[in-house]
């Protein structure tokens, strides 16, 4: 088994706006350096909410909280000088003002009954964040208007992200349902309008529910909104995610480093190896591995292509959702030419994990190129016509124009990323912000909207398309010669032609593959704009073949939670193009 020589954590940047607001104040428990330079503060529990406060409170920063997660410590073994902390709760801000900084605050928490404030005063989207880390870690937060399980079933015993939780089947007895059990697990699904936050829209109305989902064609996917109505108008809505909970954390500190890369495929599933990319990169990162220009301009190609094909199934559905039938025909047609070059590419469609730590699986095959440039020239003809279809249709116009809108900070404050927050006004995309792989040579507009309403929502999408075409056709033009590969001890697997040199290096690549790689403590980050917003891997390693944490930040979770926002007050039908505009996969919602 080969162990690299860690490399030496980068040093934190000059002190950004954030971290020079609360650096020098007396809250400050410890400055950690991590391997992302993410500047990284400790703060006691007790200093929590103001320091965070403090932190929101410059109206100019337009400061989101990106994530919030918690770290089981209990196991973990290399924690350098960190202070001591059983369960460690983590918040990742990031500021949309020039800047552009980030930083990690983290709060230390004991073993014995973990509490901390809540934040949900400060910003909204801090409400399932805090629900999930409860649900999952036990973590209580002080002042929540509604702590509940949310991604697990409200019978659930334990909380499965705990060390010591199962994470296997075969680590219980075999499964059995009483009687007595059948009727709790009925009664437990009863729906308390009051408990939710629900009261009456006056004292001559009643109650009025509909449920949408969690089986339903507009919703997308295994999802539920509990609707209370006057009529066909929306009062309040309250959506109920979980049900397509697959624990895909949990199977993160499970497999070794490279055997996951397949599982994070199926999160946004529409993604491809979008996936992929903040996975290997966060990796990368923790072990000092740098991919060769031809592998990054291979990720980035293939990632663009993802994007098309994502935003074609977004724009067929959206527009079937709102009444047109034939539009989501046509656009899967072109999808599927989208899937016969990846196929041709990476030997499998919609879920290659073509990506491996240090570059790509395989060199591109013979005569890519063409299947590529044939697209390029096909496509922007097609979306032309599309326009004319979908987009200056009056019935399309009327049920999008105006409908489900949200402001830039309204955006913000509830954690929207990606062509939601763009079609606000806001021109913000990390591929400029934070350039990662070969975006900082490439060049690209940043499409923007005004209103950000459904059909806003739309536009950008198109546009986005039309960019992306835009950076494959650079990427064709200009892809450069060499190894798709990184020459490192601790990339997987390592080239065949060397196993075949020496019995030493065989036996490497044999534990390389069947153990996976041994990943120098630390923890880092990576991060993508993929096709629906930020999406975010926070890997921590312990010094071994498996992660030790691993937080998939995805961009569907805040999303959805941002839906009775910007229904209350519109119709039932009005809803359905909401949702379809948000352009979500509910395996990233719930993971």
């Amino acid at each position: 088994m080969i162990v690299a020589t860690p490399p030496r954590p980068a040093d934190l940047r000059a002190p950004a706006t954030m971290f020079a607001q609360v650096a020098h104040t007396p809250a400050i428990l410890a400055i950690e350096a991590t391997r992302d330079a993410v500047p990284t503060v400790w703060i006691a529990r007790q200093d929590a909410h103001a320091a965070l406060a403090r932190l929101k409170q410059p109206e100019a920063a337009l400061r989101m909280l990106l994530d919030l997660t918690v770290i089981d410590e209990r196991e973990r073994t290399h924690r350098g000088d960190q202070p001591p902390s059983a369960f460690t709760l983590v918040y990742h801000l990031l500021s949309f003002a020039d800047d552009g900084d980030e930083l990690r605050v983290k709060v230390p928490l004991p073993a014995d009954r973990p509490h901390a404030p809540t934040i949900s005063d400060l910003w909204p989207n801090a409400n399932w964040y805090e629900c999930e880390a409860w649900d999952l870690f036990g973590i209580v937060f002080d002042g929540h208007p509604f702590l509940r399980r949310l991604l697990t079933p409200p019978t659930w015993t334990g909380h499965p992200l705990r060390k010591d939780h199962y994470a296997r089947a075969t680590e219980m007895p075999p499964y059995s349902l009483t009687e007595d059990q059948e009727k709790r697990e009925q009664e437990a699904l009863r729906f308390d309008p009051g408990q939710w936050g629900m009261h009456r829209h006056s004292a001559n109305t009643d109650f009025m529910f509909l449920n949408l989902g969690p089986n339903h064609p507009s919703v997308h996917g295994v999802f539920r909104i509990v609707l209370q109505l006057e009529g066909e108008r929306i009062v309040d809505a309250v959506p109920d995610i979980g049900f397509h909970h697959r624990g895909a954390e949990k199977m993160g500190e499970r497999q070794s480093w490279h055997s996951y890369i397949p599982y994070t495929d199926r999160v946004d599933y529409l993604g491809g190896v979008m996936n992929n990319f903040p996975y290997v990169m966060a990796v990368e990162t923790l072990a000092g591995i740098q991919p060769p220009p031809r592998a990054q301009m291979i990720r980035v190609m293939l990632a663009e292509l993802f994007r098309i094909a994502s935003h074609l199934v977004f724009y067929g559905t959206m527009s079937q959702d709102v009444g047109q039938l034939s539009p989501v025909f046509y656009m899967f047609t072109d999808r599927e030419r989208v899937f016969e070059i990846i196929e041709a590419i990476c030997g499998f469609r919609m879920h290659p994990a073509f990506f491996r730590i240090g570059g790509v699986a395989m060199d591109l095959p013979t005569g890519w190129d063409g299947l590529v440039r044939t697209f390029l020239d096909y496509l922007p003809k097609r979306l032309d016509e599309y326009e004319k279809m979908v987009m200056r249709n009056g019935i399309f116009r009327a049920r999008t124009k105006g409908v489900g809108a949200y402001t830039v900070r309204e955006a913000i404050e509830w954690g929207v990323t990606g062509p939601g927050l763009r079609a606000c006004g806001l021109e913000w995309d990390y591929r400029r912000r934070a350039p990662y792989a070969c975006y900082d040579q490439l060049e690209f507009d940043i499409p923007t909207a005004a209103n950000g309403d459904c059909y806003d929502r739309v536009v950008v999408h198109i546009a986005e398309i039309r960019q992306s075409l835009r950076i494959v056709r650079q990427c064709v033009d200009n892809m450069p010669a060499g190894p798709i590969k990184a020459d490192h001890p601790l990339t997987t697997p390592p080239p065949r032609t060397r196993t075949m040199h020496d019995i030493e290096t065989l036996i490497h690549h044999f534990l390389n593959v069947s153990w996976g790689p041994v990943i120098p403590p630390g923890e880092a980050r990576g991060c993508v704009e993929a096709t629906k917003g930020l999406n975010q891997y926070h890997l921590v390693s312990d010094g071994g073949t498996m992660s030790y944490r691993t937080r998939i930040r995805t961009p569907s979770f805040p999303h959805l939670q941002m839906i009775p926002l910007i229904s209350r007050g519109a119709m039932i039908a009005d809803l359905i193009a909401i949702i379809g505009s948000i352009d979500f996969v509910m395996a990233d919602v719930d993971r």
